[in-house]
């Protein structure tokens, strides 16, 4: 691929490590609230976080993601800015100019993101929510896993992210690691469409004509937004991931997507797959913004440019 640049990479992984320490309190919120229970609102949430864990309780899980998600959005954004210039040079048959992008090069771009995120996000996923979830309130069905949750008392279902691997290859082999991955399938390969789209066009409706590239302003503001965009629609697939990967560290209570949400629907009301929507498009803003900011910087440091260049 004579566009391919290894910049793009190297921007994600430290736009992916800003995102991750802006972000992950208000994760294990969301992930809290969607999988766990005795949480009514996102307020009570944090309080009872807060309470019973303190301030440590908000970071629970984050040396894993904070070592791995930079790495993830390094590949993801990578792919995406490869692939997107790859396809509007086939395109128009210039191979060293700059051509126009268009909605249906930016949407390809999104979906081959999306799917390669599966692939690598999904272990990372499963690995933090289990670490977020595993200190949980749990309501046993019935007495053999209430003598099981006894025996563990309150210790932790595991000690940390290799152990948690370890356990999970041990109980539900390597597939176990891709729980939940069709789940986020469905979620990533739309979410991301409506993540690159919207920054694109609105950091080129943002930035005068006049200039060579948006300003980090711009960066940040339409980061931000395409953030909280993509997080907030996400919202009801995000929950059906969160759910089938939460599940396990004790039994597992679902089968698969469709059983997930049969059983959530009929338990909770159609209510339920919007649990987290507020956290999720708050924090998508900060996180997102985060994340364009430190890739594009980064990608004008290493290039050497003098204006901010969109992936």
């Amino acid at each position: 691929m004579g566009s391919f640049q290894l910049e793009d990479f190297a921007a994600g992984w430290i736009g992916g490590a800003a995102s991750v320490i802006v972000g992950h309190p208000l994760d294990t919120v969301k992930t809290r609230l969607q999988a766990g229970v005795g949480y009514r609102n996102t307020l009570g949430c944090i309080r009872t976080v807060y309470r019973r864990e303190s301030v440590f309780g908000f970071f629970k899980g984050m040396s894993f993601p904070l070592a791995s998600i930079a790495v993830y959005n390094s590949v993801v954004f990578g792919v995406f800015s490869n692939t997107q210039r790859f396809l509007s040079r086939h395109r128009c048959g210039e191979p060293e100019a700059g051509p126009p992008r268009t909605l249906s090069d930016l949407l390809l771009a999104s979906m081959v993101a999306g799917v390669v995120s599966v692939g690598l996000g999904g272990p990372v996923d499963l690995i933090k929510i289990r670490l977020q979830m595993q200190t949980q309130p749990f309501q046993a069905a019935n007495l053999s896993l209430k003598s099981r949750v006894a025996a563990l008392g309150d210790q932790p279902a595991y000690q940390g992210p290799v152990h948690c691997i370890a356990t999970i290859l041990r109980s539900e082999g390597l597939a176990g690691l891709y729980r939940g991955a069709s789940a986020m399938l469905l979620r990533d390969v739309p979410g991301y469409c409506l993540y690159f789209i919207p920054y694109v066009f609105l950091s080129e409706w943002i930035t005068p004509e006049a200039c060579a590239g948006p300003s980090p302003c711009a960066v940040w503001l339409a980061g931000g937004m395409a953030g909280a965009i993509s997080w907030g629609t996400a919202t009801p697939m995000d929950v059906v991931k969160s759910r089938l990967q939460a599940d396990g560290v004790y039994f597992n209570k679902y089968r698969g997507v469709l059983d997930c949400i049969s059983q959530s629907y009929q338990k909770e009301g159609l209510k339920v797959f919007f649990r987290g929507v507020t956290v999720n498009a708050v924090r998508g803003f900060p996180m997102s913004a985060a994340m364009f900011l430190g890739y594009e910087l980064s990608l004008q440091a290493l290039r050497g440019d003098h204006a901010v260049t969109s992936p």
